[in-house]
């Protein structure tokens, strides 16, 4: 594939497509559902997969619209293979093989924590290997040491809890809206960092594991501890701040420590937490002490997008017309690794 490459995200709660050709951007067009599973408080897999399916081809066609580009011009097509919800992920593979039959072109199965960190591949970041890759999202942290973009290294990930996920959950304890991350972060910012103290999951300097579960009942236990009434705001400010730190400490340390024990010179950050601007700071603090670059992606491209999943193709064995007609969506994500 040397040419512009059509590409379809549908893993989870945003309907996405875009076209890029190399490391350059032609379009990125997002068609988020977050005001639809507002109400319920996290995404719903039914409802997702049905706006999925009315929202496709029209953000499709913006894409195509957006490179002032045909269809006939792409070199591929590339979809979201897995890791997500399988309802969702099958709208989009089931739109991908039924373009890319129509057009003749071949089909590209990407994994999305491969999109994720690609991402950083694309410009304006455009971050060569060597280096580690955090992934932090709602449903995936993981570290991977990156020496070829077609097969990322894992060197930790989570043992329970998804960093994203502790960060939704905790939101909803403290009574916030959904999604929680921006909300929790904003309350936060108007807190202490150092009010409480919140378990930090499998200390120690040699870990590259995360866990999130015991910070996530800690604070359920700090909400209860206070009554049935509302919290204070300034309360409530104290505890987001603290849990926040309690959260993303622990994914900067030890990105950082992963960077120096394998001797490379960059760290780079994907997932939708990295859109969180503390976990921002604490990686650029400690990049800056180690000597380190850090490559962080537009937030737009931190959560899910299908720029990062056209980036991927390009390091992911494109499977020629029609033979991709047998392939179908996975819900998991390959044990130990990523499909690649």
């Amino acid at each position: 594939m040397g040419g512009p490459i059509l590409a379809i995200e549908t893993s989870c709660d945003e309907t996405a497509a875009a076209v890029v050709d190399g490391r350059r951007i032609l379009s990125n067009v997002i068609a988020s559902q977050a005001e639809l599973h507002s109400p319920y408080g996290g995404v719903v897999p039914e409802v997702a997969a049905r706006h999925h399916l009315g929202t496709v081809n029209g953000v499709i066609d913006a894409a195509l619209d957006g490179a002032g580009l045909e269809l006939g011009d792409v070199d591929a097509i590339a979809v979201t293979q897995r890791p997500g919800l399988i309802g969702a992920l099958l709208i989009g593979v089931a739109t991908a093989k039924a373009i890319a039959y129509a057009a003749g072109k071949p089909l590209v199965m990407v994994d999305h924590l491969h999109g994720h960190i690609a991402a950083s591949w694309l410009e304006p970041v455009a971050l060569d290997p060597p280096f580690v890759s955090l992934i932090a999202s709602g449903g995936h942290t993981r570290l991977d040491l990156v020496t070829d973009l077609r097969a990322p290294q894992p060197l930790g990930q989570t043992i329970d809890d998804a960093a994203g996920e502790a960060i939704d959950k905790g939101a909803r304890l403290l009574g916030l809206g959904y999604p929680g991350g921006p909300a929790l972060e904003r309350l936060a910012a108007t807190g202490s960092r150092t009010a409480h103290e919140f378990p930090v999951g499998l200390r120690g300097g040699a870990v590259r594991d995360f866990s999130f579960a015991g910070v996530k009942t800690a604070l359920l236990y700090a909400v209860r501890a206070r009554g049935d009434g509302p919290l204070p705001e300034g309360e409530r400010a104290d505890l987001a701040a603290s849990y926040q730190e309690a959260v993303v400490r622990p994914l900067a340390d030890r990105l950082i420590a992963a960077a120096r024990e394998q001797g490379v010179p960059a760290v780079a950050l994907g997932g939708g937490v990295a859109a969180n601007g503390r976990l921002r700071e604490l990686v650029a603090e400690g990049a800056e002490r180690a000597g380190l670059r850090v490559a962080v992606p537009d937030r737009s491209l931190c959560t899910d997008n299908a720029a990062m999943i056209g980036a991927a193709a390009q390091f992911t064995d494109a499977v020629p017309w029609p033979d991709f007609l047998g392939l179908d969506a996975v819900a998991s994500a390959p044990p130990g690794g990523i499909a690649a």
